[in-house]
């Protein structure tokens, strides 16, 4: 094991992520494509306060997934700064949004985590306010019933005049965004949805009169990573500034040597 760790760490100061301000990085790791001789390096990332949660799942899939997606959180973050991804620390807003704890003269990576059957992703930057989502579209939902409980009229009207064989996808985007936005805020469902509507053709916000805030603050991505799986991303802009967006399957050759 811990020839296969030098091996991983050598491999990971190979491959070291250099973020510029305005920079999004976005990885997503299938738990399929992940090698069942690998998982246990994959965990070997987590703390332990980490491993014993992941030890608590009824289920191997959300075992997995939950491991799949911390794992890849602290290797991005170890990326960006050479510090061994165990021993990231993170604090808690008070909604539960977590932030990374940088150590003196790091700089300040803002990072966000989605995961969902099957799939993982992490989103990482400096200093803006960031929130990613990913969904299995394959799940059953009645997912008019959560529009009509969720959405805003204007997102309920848009989903409603959908033709059928495209409202699953368009519902899946709709949300996917929202949770996006409300991540990136760190209010999680303390806003309304109902608040703030996207158009996803753009995709776009707009906001209910008493928000304040605006459209022009904000940038998002909408990406369907496979027949099954979905993601969303929102990322406040820095001063006026559209920024510039990498999505990349996860690359862990580090992980799989023997």
């Amino acid at each position: 094991m811990r020839a296969a760790w030098k091996s991983f760490l050598s491999w990971w100061a190979d491959a070291m992520l250099a973020l510029e301000p305005g920079q999004v990085h976005v990885e997503y790791l299938e738990t399929a494509a992940v090698p069942e001789q690998a998982w246990g390096r994959l965990e070997d990332l987590l703390s332990g306060e980490e491993r014993t949660r992941a030890a608590r799942f009824h289920f191997e899939r959300d075992r997995q997934v939950y491991i799949a997606g911390h794992a890849l959180m602290r290797a991005m973050l170890a990326r960006c700064t050479g510090r061994d991804p165990r021993q990231w620390q993170f604090s808690t807003g008070p909604h539960g949004k977590p932030e990374a704890i940088a150590a003196p003269g790091e700089p300040r990576l803002r990072v966000n985590l989605s995961h969902t059957r099957g799939l993982a992703a992490v989103a990482l930057t400096l200093e803006a306010d960031i929130g990613v989502d990913v969904e299995w579209m394959a799940r059953e939902t009645s997912y008019m019933d959560l529009a009509g409980r969720f959405f805003s009229p204007q997102e309920q009207r848009y989903l409603a005049n959908t033709p059928h064989e495209s409202q699953r996808r368009v519902f899946f985007a709709l949300w996917t965004l929202k949770e996006a936005y409300i991540k990136a805020i760190g209010l999680g469902l303390a806003m309304p949805l109902s608040d703030f509507a996207f158009d996803p053709a753009g995709p776009s916000i707009a906001f209910a009169d008493h928000v304040k805030d605006t459209p022009v603050n904000w940038s998002f991505r909408h990406q369907a990573l496979s027949d099954a799986h979905v993601l969303s991303l929102a990322v406040r802009r820095e001063a006026g500034r559209e920024p510039s967006i990498t999505l990349a399957s996860a690359d862990i050759p580090g992980l799989l040597q023997d």
